[in-house]
């Protein structure tokens, strides 16, 4: 097989045969020999004269294609950096994760509540503090099912009164206008009272007077009494040894000066069960008006 033509050209005008003969012998039908043989054989045209000016035209294009490319790398880098810095400048949505476990249980809402039904309170609140060893002495808490008497109305129909009706009318309100009023021992109003200085001020108003004295004075002036009439509105009660006393109000309960909550109604059964020592009545009637 015979060489193609741009190949014996080449040949023909240097004398890059004898060279390439003297190196290797050449093999012909190799398509790889062909390649080193215009390799080589571009090698030998490069030293001549003519291929010098080539190469420098060819370099001075080279260095325009390079300067093309140089620039269009610079461009690519900067719209790269401003890209960069444009993201740098965005909001970031950064989704939170919950360290609950999915099925966890909700808390329950909280209810607030923005009104109220109850009336304002425009009394001075006192705070009341008594000696538990005190006579006059109650739990601030007494579970029972009665905590309010008998209007006095009722019980003087009924004939359920120590006193007539009027003096029984006048007593029951003696005792309401000083409800709450705080206990101090030894006192008798108008500010504080302690139970022996309330029973006394109660029937004064209620125009029955006698002496100021002691539960256990007065325990010893008045009559003794039984049955229903233990009962009726106006009989005094004497209770903790003779220490302490009160007003009895109905069946149910009695009103007295507590050292733990002032002047209140306090029922029979409960605490004060096992503390009574009996029930008296006084030995004056009420002076004629």
């Amino acid at each position: 097989m015979d060489n193609p033509s741009w190949v014996n050209k080449i040949l023909d005008k240097t004398h890059v045969r004898k060279k390439i003969q003297d190196k290797r012998k050449f093999r012909n039908n190799c398509w790889i020999d062909y390649f080193l043989l215009i390799g080589e054989s571009i090698t030998v045209l490069n030293k001549s004269p003519l291929s010098q000016e080539r190469k420098f035209r060819r370099f001075g294009l080279i260095n325009k294609n390079n300067t093309i490319a140089f620039l269009v790398c610079a461009v690519a880098f900067t719209l790269c950096t401003a890209q960069a810095a444009t993201a740098q400048g965005r909001d970031r949505i950064v989704k939170t994760t919950s360290s609950q476990p999915v099925n966890a249980p909700q808390p329950a809402p909280t209810v607030v509540t923005t009104g109220s039904s109850r009336p304002t309170l425009t009394n001075d609140i006192q705070v009341v503090r008594g000696n538990r060893n005190d006579a006059a002495w109650e739990p601030t808490v007494t579970k029972t099912s009665s905590t309010s008497a008998t209007s006095v109305a009722t019980l003087a129909a009924m004939g359920r009164t120590a006193y007539g009706s009027s003096t029984s009318v006048l007593l029951d309100n003696a005792i309401k206008a000083r409800y709450g009023i705080r206990y101090v021992y030894g006192t008798s109003g108008p500010n504080t009272y302690d139970c022996s200085g309330f029973v006394w001020a109660a029937f004064k108003d209620a125009g029955i007077e006698f002496t100021r004295v002691s539960a256990r004075s007065l325990w010893s002036q008045s009559t003794p009494v039984e049955g229903d009439d233990r009962f009726k509105f106006g009989t005094l009660v004497f209770l903790n040894g003779l220490g302490h006393m009160g007003i009895v109000a109905d069946e149910n309960g009695f009103y007295h000066a507590s050292s733990s909550k002032g002047i209140t109604y306090s029922p029979f059964k409960g605490y004060w069960s096992n503390r009574i020592v009996g029930f008296r009545k006084l030995n004056v009637e009420p002076a004629a008006k």
